[in-house]
């Protein structure tokens, strides 16, 4: 009898460590879920302008470029995304993040970024993460990195880890159809 519970109280504590285990799943996936949408900001752009979401409405498609003034293959990239910029389609447009900045008050940094902007002539917006954006960053693996979001502010598609400019066109051209 002794062994019988032995056995019926171990098979009750695998089946509920089991179910429970489940549920912290089920729970984790629908989590994920939520980030495809690009978390609401309020931030400024690196000349002080505001910045929020609806900086998506009017675009099919932004190109988020993840980026940071220490990174060496995200300055390399900056004349090219700098002229691209100016030869996307007219419902797609890119978008900087300078993911080092800490807040609009980092002028070291800042000026940093306008100094590298302004070599690469890059005119596209650049804006300081507030920290929603912060929140969504602690997620990046590396820079640059760079995702794609619709109108509507969600995240379509998969990111893009690294510098590679012609995978960007491909993939903004493929979501753009």
């Amino acid at each position: 009898m002794n062994k019988f519970f032995k056995l019926t109280s171990m098979a009750l504590v695998v089946m509920t460590i089991l179910l429970l285990s489940a549920g912290c799943l089920a729970e984790n996936t629908s989590s994920r879920a939520k980030e495809k949408k690009f978390p609401a900001f309020k931030t400024v752009d690196l000349a002080g302008n505001a910045v929020t979401q609806d900086i998506f409405k009017g675009k099919r498609v932004t190109v988020v470029n993840i980026w940071g003034t220490f990174c060496p293959p995200c300055i390399g990239e900056m004349p090219e995304l700098g002229e691209w910029a100016g030869q996307m389609p007219a419902d797609a447009q890119i978008i900087g993040i300078v993911c080092d900045v800490s807040d609009k008050n980092d002028m070291e940094t800042i000026n940093e970024a306008k100094r590298i902007t302004a070599e690469s002539n890059v005119k596209f917006v650049n804006i300081i993460p507030d920290e929603g954006i912060m929140r969504y960053l602690d997620g990046v693996e590396a820079v640059p990195t760079t995702i794609f979001v619709n109108a509507e502010g969600n995240i379509i598609g998969e990111a893009v880890i690294g510098a590679d400019v012609p995978k960007y066109k491909e993939l903004l051209t493929r979501y753009l159809k």
